[in-house]
């Protein structure tokens, strides 16, 4: 069914819809899919969502994760996707984590690219259907990068390369990493690849109490100078102790002490939200989408089912304003439900 909407919307921005004597062209619809790690996977409901309305982006730009979702709608592979993300158990999730001792980043990324490489394959950017752009952030410059030619499994890849957790990637001559460091939910983009309507969802939008100040902070009920008890070695658990295992334990953290990839993660996710909020009040979008996923760790990729249902409800909660934005800008060119 989604292919199908595809082709049929690809061509009715084409050549248009021919009403009596003249002809209404649909506007060219843009999507900026905006990152957030496992919250993205909001973004797959929101786009089964406008498909079934009949609402087909002929622009999609991502950001992270709203890079990989993007990327694989364009490419065809949103199904293969969504079936991979709803039988992730958290297993699954840190099977994918081939943790490095050297290196720039404690994750390779090697194996979460193999899984992207076996769904989508040696795809070409510039042999999509419809207009694409990843972004990412070059390493030492800071440079918005947009990725709108190459392999699609790079492009994904670079965008998501979040900072000190996973590899930088080298695309061309340039070493990237995740683009929400310049441009989380990236209208600015849709918009100069074409779009009339942008349709942005943001995925970072429900983290409240970022902005608040502590006037005054007390002593803390435990005294931090308490020694800590010598562990005692322990033997015959080679393999169960091992470098990887004991890095992934210091990566989650645990009994009550966040661990790394919380202080670098929430680190992230603030000053994302800081940048995201600065950015869409310079140049917003049209439509925003705002599922409500701040209760859902960035790291709860397990929980892909449950993120789903929060995008199609967001999206059926503004699928109204969607289509009227539609009809104000070309009178006569209203979606139509999928059979």
């Amino acid at each position: 069914m989604l292919d199908r909407l595809i082709r049929r919307g690809q061509s009715e921005v084409d050549s248009g819809d021919k009403v009596g004597l003249g002809t209404i062209r649909r506007p060219v619809i843009g999507l900026a899919l905006g990152g957030g790690a496992a919250r993205g996977f909001a973004h797959i409901g929101m786009m089964r969502v406008l498909a079934t309305h009949g609402i087909v982006p002929h622009v999609v730009v991502g950001t992270s994760i709203g890079a990989v979702v993007g990327g694989a709608f364009v490419a065809g592979h949103l199904d293969t996707l969504e079936e991979w993300a709803r039988g992730l158990q958290i297993r699954n999730v840190l099977g994918y984590l081939d943790v490095r001792l050297n290196g720039s980043g404690l994750i390779g990324g090697d194996r979460l690219a193999a899984q992207l490489e076996s769904s989508i394959g040696p795809t070409q950017i510039q042999d999509l259907p419809f207009k694409f752009a990843s972004v990412a952030t070059e390493v030492r410059t800071g440079h918005e990068i947009w990725l709108t030619h190459g392999r699609l499994v790079d492009a994904m890849r670079a965008s998501y390369a979040l900072p000190g957790i996973f590899s930088p990637v080298l695309v061309g001559d340039r070493w990237l990493v995740d683009g929400a460091l310049v441009n989380p939910v990236p209208v600015s983009a849709a918009r100069a690849l074409g779009a009339e309507i942008v349709i942005a969802c943001n995925v970072s939008c429900d983290i409240f109490t970022h902005s608040t100040t502590i006037y005054a902070h007390g002593a803390p009920t435990i005294p931090l100078d308490v020694p800590m008890a010598p562990v005692a070695p322990r033997r015959g658990f080679g393999k169960f102790f091992s470098p990887e295992r004991t890095v992934k334990r210091e990566f989650f953290g645990s009994g009550g002490r966040p661990g790394i990839s919380t202080v670098m993660v929430d680190a992230f996710n603030i000053m994302q939200d800081r940048i995201t909020r600065a950015r869409l009040a310079g140049d917003p979008p049209d439509l925003l989408v705002t599922p409500r996923v701040g209760q859902i760790g960035w790291f709860d990729f397990h929980r892909a089912a449950d993120l789903i249902d929060v995008g199609t409800r967001a999206a059926e909660r503004a699928i109204d304003s969607i289509q009227e934005a539609i009809h104000l800008l070309a009178p006569g060119a209203q979606a139509t439900k999928a059979p």
